[in-house]
């Protein structure tokens, strides 16, 4: 129909409109669309969207309104192009890398994306809601790929984009400045592949490793280079393979077009424990070893069971033994997906395989645990896996983890958080997983329980998050605040009706007659309580000042104390039924210092130690302009305001009940033929004290605002929570406001207390009076015969 075309390997799609049959859409770099059966293109408009488009839907009922599905995700536009609406949304970017730094309080996160640039960002941050997508900054545009940090000065950010492109950072200023390695005078351009490495030193922060075709080094953060290598691949022609059975002529359609060069470097690391130690992988199948910072290299092409020729896709020296070098392959560009994991234990000169158990998945990326040699983590076309012995047994990560392409594994060493980069579901952080430190096959079977060391509490108040957003505003979820407790159960104990079950499962796959539970036992299975798991947090005095239940599940898990002592409210049920589930709302804020967790399991009423004590702590964050200098006298404060919210929320809770019972006394006297007018006088005299009273509570009720209540005596419980909510999102000393408030709701109570009592005195004395008469049934009275 005409000339035009786009590029069959990414494009090449048509999407006829639903309606005009000349009207269709071809999928491109800028996507186009004909109006005349193809005879003439044109753009269909990229007004603040993201080129590259792969996939269309379009309305068949307004053909104005589509959906277009690009590298920058999903947009979609009501007036058939003009403008667009981006699903901000998604967490489905495609990171090739990923890496922490060292930013306090909280370190950040930067990955290198598909067609979406390299970006950083907090791993967390003081919010409730969490990490929102404008908090994240763009480091350099293009494909994202290696990044990097100073370990000392996490302001200096080093990123990448496709082929080498690199570029050092100023998270400060948002300066960028190119420090690509460049020939010299006389000397050819370098091979670089699409993914080219880079690694800042963990023995000089300053220092910087680059691969090419050969490796780089600067010693300056990038301002120069100097080459420590020779061409490190194979540096071989791949023209002089046969492809698909054929060697092909230089003009052959769409021949090395969007391709990397062949022989280049791909994989890149450095010894933590031995400088100098350097370990490169290349694209042709080659690993090169050298223990002199490059003067010289040890060479290694045949791998044991590996095709040669395979894409070294990773390499891991171990934090151990500088002798040992993990490497993993993937050979997905043959048609074979099968998992390729070696170790070296001479420096490379000689490999077995560690894959074991490993499922048919590509290995993108590996690493080891820098505490216990034998935790390996390794990275897949389809997951996560893990190694408690080093590789002898390898187990799956669940626990909300999609099965993803995970791309490369960067360890937080100090908050000990394993980040993962997934290839289309974002980034995934397991925060402080070092419980899997301690794990071994023998531990999970002879322990009864387990309860793991506690990560450092930060103490702070957590800020709010924009209000109304509605639902296109998009929030990664901070780590749950406070004290975070992981714990393992190897088993827990049935219930009847558990043990019940299970017998009469047995006999009906026998076919053998099933004995009927009694009543008796079946209200024995109804009244068991338990089992349930109990941590009890205690402070340095061994003052219990929190208690948490969860059910008893067995394996490993986790549960959250947020730093707050429990509220002195009222009880309150859920349909009038005690659920032993329930750890009750949150009071005032803890102290801050020392505490201790243990957990034990309850089950028909025994409560069995399995674990602990574990010492854990809650450090202020001191991110406060006027902190309280003085935090026990401010947590004695605050206890006095908790005790006086026990007392005055509970004389509310006594007085509605008072004014219900005396509406019932009412109603009874009413109806009983033989009651007196003076019975009914004294109990519209109690009836008016309450009303009364509740008004010394909450003053004269508001139709809007209370601050629309003409002026009268200030009520009591307002006073009190103008005292208590002043403090509920602070840790600055009590105002005077505060104290003074208190002061005249502790002086106040006393009498309005007596009154109270004086109230449920007269109502049982009416109530001894509707006995003697033989009057119906009221709350509170028991019946006589």
């Amino acid at each position: 129909m005409s000339s035009y075309f786009s590029s069959g390997q990414y494009f090449s799609e048509l999407y006829p409109d639903p309606v005009n049959p000349n009207k269709v859409y071809s999928v491109d770099t800028y996507g186009q669309v004909t109006l005349d059966g193809g005879k003439t293109w044109k753009a269909i408009g990229n007004n603040k969207r993201h080129v590259d488009d792969h996939a269309y839907w379009i309305d068949p009922k307004h053909t104005d309104h589509m959906l277009i599905g690009c590298d920058g995700g999903v947009y979609e536009t009501w007036n058939g192009g003009k403008t667009f609406i981006f699903k901000n949304t998604l967490p489905v970017t495609q990171f090739y890398r990923v890496w922490a730094d060292n930013t306090k309080p909280f370190y950040w996160v930067y990955g290198g994306t598909q067609d979406n640039n390299s970006l950083g960002g907090p791993s967390r941050n003081l919010r409730r809601g969490g990490v929102i997508g404008a908090e994240w900054v763009v480091t350099v545009g293009g494909d994202g790929f290696w990044q990097g940090a100073d370990p000392t000065n996490p302001d200096i950010v080093y990123s990448a984009y496709q082929y080498g492109n690199i570029f050092r950072y100023d998270r400060k200023s948002g300066e960028r400045i190119k420090i690509k390695p460049t020939p010299k005078e006389g000397e050819k351009t370098f091979r670089w592949n699409w993914d080219a490495p880079f690694i800042v030193s963990s023995h000089q922060g300053t220092r910087l490793y680059m691969g090419a075709n050969k490796l780089f080094e600067s010693d300056n953060r990038g301002d120069s280079w100097h080459e420590i290598s020779g061409d490190l691949t194979r540096d071989e022609n791949r023209n002089k393979f046969k492809v698909m059975g054929k060697y092909w002529p230089s003009d052959a359609v769409a021949k090395d077009v969007s391709t990397s060069q062949w022989g280049t470097i791909v994989s890149l690391a450095e010894s933590p424990i031995k400088e100098g130690l350097l370990v490169v992988g290349t694209d042709d199948g080659v690993v090169q070893v050298t223990g002199d910072d490059g003067k010289t290299w040890n060479k290694t092409t045949k791998f044991p069971g590996v095709p040669e020729y395979t894409y070294v896709s990773d390499v891991f020296p171990s934090n151990f033994n500088e002798n040992v070098i993990f490497a993993s392959f993937n050979n997905t560009k043959s048609d074979d997906f099968k998992p390729y994991l070696l170790k070296s234990m001479d420096k490379g000169k000689t490999w077995t395989s560690i894959a074991s158990d490993l499922p048919k998945e590509a290995i993108h990326t590996v690493a080891q645990d820098p505490v216990n040699k034998n935790l390996l983590f390794a990275g897949t076309e389809f997951g996560f896996y893990f190694s408690l012995n080093g590789g002898q047994h390898w187990i799956k990560l669940g626990g909300g983890m999609p099965d993803i392409a995970v791309r490369d594994i960067n360890i937080q060493k100090r908050e000990k958080d394993l980040v993962i980069a997934t290839f289309g579901r974002g980034i995934y952080i397991l925060d402080d997983y070092s419980a899997l430190r301690q794990l071994t096959a023998d531990k999970l079977k002879n322990t009864e329980a387990i309860l793991f060391p506690v990560r450092d509490a930060l103490m702070y108040i957590q800020k709010g998050d924009r209000y109304g957003t509605g639902s296109a505003y998009f929030q990664a979820p901070n780590p749950p605040f406070g004290a975070n407790f992981t714990y393992y159960v190897k088993d827990v104990p049935k219930t009847l009706k558990q043990q019940r079950l299970k017998k009469e499962k047995e006999l009906f796959k026998k076919s053998e007659p099933i004995p009927q539970p009694t009543k008796e036992e079946l209200l024995k299975e109804k009244n068991e309580t338990g089992p349930y798991l109990v941590f009890t947090i205690k402070d340095t005095k061994g003052e219990t000042v929190r208690k948490i239940y969860k059910p008893a599940v067995k394996g490993i898990h986790r549960v959250n104390w947020d730093l707050r002592y429990v509220s002195p409210q009222p009880v309150r049920l859920t349909n009038k039924t005690f659920n032993p589930m329930k750890n009750g709302s949150d009071g005032m804020l803890a102290l801050p210092g020392n505490y201790t967790v243990t957990l034990s399991i309850f089950h028909n009423g025994k409560e069995k130690p399995l674990a602990g004590p574990v010492e854990f702590t809650a450090k202020v964050l001191n991110n406060t302009t006027l902190p309280d200098k003085d935090r026990q006298a401010l947590n004695i404060f605050f206890g006095k305001m908790s005790n006086m919210w026990r007392i005055m929320s509970g004389a509310q809770q006594y007085l509605n009940s008072l004014k219900s019972k005396t509406a019932y006394v009412q109603q009874a006297i009413q109806i009983t033929p033989a009651a007196t007018p003076e019975m009914k006088n004294k109990a519209q005299a109690i009836k008016e004290e309450i009303e009364n009273i509740n008004y010394l509570f909450h003053g004269t009720p508001a139709k809007a605002s209370f601050e629309e209540v003409p002026p009268e005596p200030m009520p009591l419980m307002k006073r009190l929570n103008e005292a208590v909510y002043a403090s509920w999102q602070s840790t600055s000393a009590p105002t005077a406001m505060q104290k003074m408030n208190l002061k005249i709701v502790k002086d106040a109570l006393p009498a309005v207390l007596a009154r109270i009592k004086k109230v449920d005195e007269q109502l049982k004395s009416i109530g001894s009076e509707l006995d003697a008469l033989k009057a119906p049934y009221t709350p509170g009275r028991v019946p006589h015969l």
